[in-house]
């Protein structure tokens, strides 16, 4: 799909367009490696896997922020792990559990607490500077 739509925002390469053909149910190994091979044949770099990580945080913190996902939803793809490097960042990494069910045993706080303190730090990270372009 993001392949179609970047086709039809202007950008042809001959990758792409095979891409855009491809279902759904094509091995995500080789859809990454035509999807790099797209961008290369357009001249864009794709971003170091550690900033474009911390710009995913900063736009799922936003996402919770306005409601599209509930702090639940932050429990999953690893959050945690992310290597954060501003206090903004580390506060709201830190409050992300592996799973739910962990949530009173590592951190000692009771779902509702948890939900509010996530929801403050995901503010403070959403307003605070920008790690860099398109952030």
């Amino acid at each position: 799909m993001i392949a179609a739509e970047a086709l039809a925002a202007g950008l042809d390469t001959p990758t792409l367009c095979e891409l855009a053909g491809w279902p759904r149910t094509a091995d995500a190994h080789d859809i990454r490696t035509a999807f790099e091979q797209a961008l290369s044949e357009s001249g864009i770099e794709l971003p170091d896997p550690r900033l474009a990580r911390r710009h995913a945080l900063r736009r799922l913190a936003a996402r919770l922020v306005a409601g599209e996902v509930g702090p639940a939803d932050l429990t999953t793809d690893d959050w945690w792990e992310t290597e954060a490097e501003t206090a903004e960042e580390r506060s709201f990494v830190e409050l992300i559990p592996q799973c739910v069910c962990c949530l009173e045993y590592t951190l000692s706080l009771d779902q509702q607490t948890w939900a509010a303190e996530l929801r403050t730090a995901a503010l403070a990270l959403t307003s605070s500077a920008p790690v860099g372009p398109g952030c």
